[in-house]
């Protein structure tokens, strides 16, 4: 399943989702700088190497499922670094505490970042969007649709890159570097417009992969040595698994800035700050992808527009699930209602959906979870999850409560951490729906009544065979 997979970038922050980015290993370094260059305190070097790994490892996690733990045999959606370089290879020597040393690994690394950001933002428009434009490979007004306003977030990124390298001492150490952050944070602004854009894209990307010239185009330069063996989505969506990174290095900085440090005042407000930014571009790409999957929805029977599918601003995740005679079905549990479909062909750049059965409004849902075990005997299942076994596994039972016309789907997750998730967001679901009916039949009478906004980023229930990190973001 995928948030919003459980694909909000959405999903963006955590990243809930039921995200789909595993937390990434941490590759040694090829660098030669100390083989070429002996380094005259290896003490600092190694504190340096440790932590700025340590940096990388913790930044670049989502949250995803901790089991199994296999090889990964597929390519992560974060490009795999050239040469590892941290801050104390480019010093030979310093007077700093390892507090201090660390504060100048996570600065370095947000300077690294933005560098490597820059140079595969570049990378995409010269190898891909141009010799395609170019070879007619696709039109100027898909390839528009599909690589959307990337090529305005390089001078972004660029500005801030030449502001990092300005505080950069003669001692190869920086000072304060809150103002800076604080300053250029609200460009970031900007990634509303990217970031809502994305469902759009990647569903016409994926269209366009089953054109012969596409698929062979992509195929090559997916093989060739400067994609680093990633796909074309994977760098398309380098700007969103960046704009959720700033928070957790601004964090890092601050826990080792001292107390009497100019920092110390402005990084709390600088940290503030970019938490907006991306609540706001999270906020913004959730209610972007509800509409796109909402207008991909088909229906058999009128009486199956209920009136809370184009009431929802966001979805909570989506993602497949199997109904009791072992049909595949896509779930889409929308901020006010449930919503069973059967993938239908694909239209003018996206799925269509074709609803399944009545949807159930999530304020009159009945949630059963059936533990793992349970008999499979009577007709509820029909032998359907069990696979000729006696029990039945990742299952579960929604129904509809107060009507007449009772709704009653037994529904069976790929895996046992997908049917948590999607317990989870079912279970929020339920409860933000009943509180927002209760809480506006209190209020119908007041003028100033506006219900809070309440967004579920990026959870990710994906398969094995697709990716997402949504969040998704």
């Amino acid at each position: 399943a995928r948030r919003g997979t459980l694909s909000p970038l959405n999903s963006l922050s955590h990243t809930a989702e039921p995200s789909n980015k595993r937390v990434k290993p941490v590759a040694k370094s090829n660098s030669l700088t100390g083989v070429l260059n002996p380094v005259k305190t290896p003490a600092l070097k190694r504190i340096g190497q440790s932590i700025s790994r340590s940096i990388s490892f913790r930044t670049e996690a989502r949250p995803l499922p901790t089991a199994p733990l296999r090889s990964r045999t597929k390519a992560s959606s974060f490009p795999r670094r050239r040469n590892s370089q941290c801050w104390s290879d480019t010093v030979e020597s310093h007077d700093l505490t390892a507090k201090e040393i660390k504060r100048q690994e996570v600065i370095y690394e947000l300077t690294q970042g933005e560098r490597q950001l820059i140079e595969d933002l570049s990378l995409v428009k010269k190898v891909y969007y141009e010799p395609m434009l170019k070879l007619d490979i696709m039109t100027e007004s898909e390839l528009g649709q599909i690589f959307g306003t990337l090529d305005s977030l390089i001078p972004l990124h660029q500005d801030l890159l030449t502001r990092l390298e300005r505080l950069r001492g003669s001692e190869k150490t920086v000072g304060e570097v809150g103002p800076t952050l604080m300053n250029w944070f609200p460009c970031l602004e900007a990634y509303v417009t990217y970031c809502c854009n994305q469902v759009g894209a990647k569903a016409l990307l994926d269209q366009k992969k089953h054109e012969k010239r596409v698929e062979h185009f992509l195929r090559l330069c997916q093989e060739s040595s400067f994609s680093r063996k990633l796909d074309l989505w994977n760098f398309l969506d380098l700007p969103r698994s960046r704009l959720v990174k700033y928070p957790l290095l601004l964090k890092e900085i601050q826990k080792c800035t001292p107390p009497d440090h100019p920092d110390e005042d402005t990084l709390p407000d600088a940290l503030e700050l970019i938490q907006s930014i991306v609540a706001e571009v999270n906020k913004k790409t959730g209610e972007a992808e509800c509409q796109f999957y909402r207008r991909g929805l088909s229906y058999l029977e009128e009486g199956q527009r209920v009136p809370e599918i184009q009431q929802s601003r966001f979805l909570y995740c989506h993602g497949e699930l199997k109904n009791n005679k072992g049909q595949r079905l896509h779930v889409f549990l929308f901020e006010l209602v449930l919503v069973l479909t059967r993938p239908g062909d694909e239209k003018d750049g996206g799925h269509v959906f074709n609803v399944y059965r009545q949807p159930l409004p999530n304020a009159l849902i009945n949630l059963e979870e059936i533990p793992d075990g349970e008999a499979a005997g009577g007709g509820t299942f029909r032998g359907a999850f069990t696979g000729g076994n006696d029990k039945v596994k990742n299952c579960f039972r929604v129904s509809s409560r107060g009507r007449a016309k009772a709704h009653s789907y037994s529904l069976q997750a790929n895996d046992s951490f997908s049917k948590q998730q999607w317990i989870t967001c079912l279970r929020q679901a339920i409860v933000q729906s009943r509180d927002r009916t209760a809480h506006t039949s209190q209020s119908q009478f007041s003028p100033h009544h506006d219900p809070a906004l309440y967004h579920i980023a990026e959870l990710s229930l994906s398969s094995d065979t697709e990716m997402a990190d949504h969040t998704s973001r």
